[in-house]
């Protein structure tokens, strides 16, 4: 049976959080003197003064529906990196406890163990990124506190299998948490749809790529009530500020243009998949699940990514990743951008 109490750290167990009067009265008061803010408005022209709030009550409500969840499911955070960051402190005792990773991943993973003295675990993917069988077991008999499982991954493009997640999920003893950044460009469903079967399952997901709010700096977390609990216990008091908040509002009332932009990058991302591999210097095309493309080209990588930098078009070196020599990571832009990427590796002559 899983215990969620168990992989919390014991001091995390026992502290008080910061007790902010905006959550004790949420519409109780009129008059509100305790946090000290400036009560006569703001110096801009919006009215920013009074400090947001610390739970976001209102973008929860309209993105539970959305997401087949409720609002106490969702934590959001300075971005998912602040979600990530949390989970690892929230479970693992520094100099003490380890993280599992599945490399070639998201960086911000290790970042995260290396910030908080926790120890790295990886178990790489095959060559075609998948999850071995020879990885679950592995994964299974770990003491880690946590798995991270990117999915649509980054930076290779593709979903990892169902099956593998599931038997993890059903045999790891920590968290499994499935990082679906890109999972709106993929024809899956979100492992949101399983939170009540696996209470070990946390969902990240965010506002940075298909709803295109890089900007705003807004992740979602999705778990289990109790946990959601925890990290709201650790969270800084306002982590997501009235700006955000009323700007993710508006997103959530205009989800036709989200559903729009999403066709248009998927057809971005066929224009360019299907034109790449005309080129000389492309070697393999990597399929995507995702709004980029892994690219291996010959016979230098990096002579294509610094010839790209003297033509002012900056793509993404992957190049010394496990799995991932003499590849390049392109994002698909807008229809002008695609075409001047590929007029440019067009000229590439090595």
């Amino acid at each position: 049976m899983f215990d969620l109490d168990s992989l919390v750290r014991p001091n995390i167990r026992a502290m008080k959080p910061y007790s902010s009067a905006r959550d004790e009265f949420q519409g109780e008061a009129h008059v509100m003197l305790d946090a000290n803010e400036n009560s006569l408005g703001s110096a801009g022209p919006e009215r920013f003064n009074r400090y947001p709030d610390p739970v976001q009550r209102a973008v929860k409500a309209g993105l539970a529906p959305l997401k087949g969840v409720q609002p106490e499911q969702i934590f959001l955070g300075n971005g998912s990196d602040e979600a990530i960051d949390l989970l690892v402190r929230l479970t693992c005792t520094p100099g003490q406890d380890s993280i599992l990773i599945l490399p070639p991943t998201y960086g911000m993973y290790e970042v995260a163990a290396h910030l908080n003295d926790v120890r790295i675990e990886r178990l790489p993917l095959t060559a075609d990124f998948q999850v071995a069988p020879e990885t679950v077991a592995g994964v299974v008999a770990s003491e880690a506190k946590l798995v991270f499982l990117c999915s649509p991954n980054n930076p290779t493009g593709n979903l990892l299998h169902a099956e593998a997640i599931e038997q993890i999920l059903r045999g790891f003893r920590g968290l499994v948490v499935v990082d679906e950044a890109y999972a709106d460009f993929a024809a899956a469903p979100s492992w949101t749809t399983r939170l009540a079967e696996f209470p070990n399952l946390v969902v990240l997901q965010t506002f940075s790529k298909a709803w295109g709010l890089a900007g705003l700096r807004l992740g979602m977390a999705f778990a289990s009530p109790a946990l959601i609990g925890y990290l709201n216990k650790i969270k800084p008091p306002y982590n997501v500020s009235e700006a955000t908040q009323q700007h993710a509002l508006q997103a959530l009332r205009d989800a036709s243009r989200f559903e729009a932009m999403i066709q248009e990058l998927l057809q971005g991302r066929t224009w360019l998949a299907e034109r790449l591999p005309a080129l000389p210097s492309v070697e393999t095309v990597f399929p995507s699940d995702a709004n980029f493309l892994l690219v291996r080209f010959r016979p230098d990588a990096t002579a294509v990514y610094d010839f790209l930098v003297r033509r002012g078009i900056i793509v993404r070196n992957r190049t010394t990743q496990p799995g991932c020599a003499g590849t390049l990571r392109l994002t698909v832009g807008s229809p002008a951008e695609n075409e001047q990427l590929l007029e440019a590796l067009r000229e590439f002559q090595g």
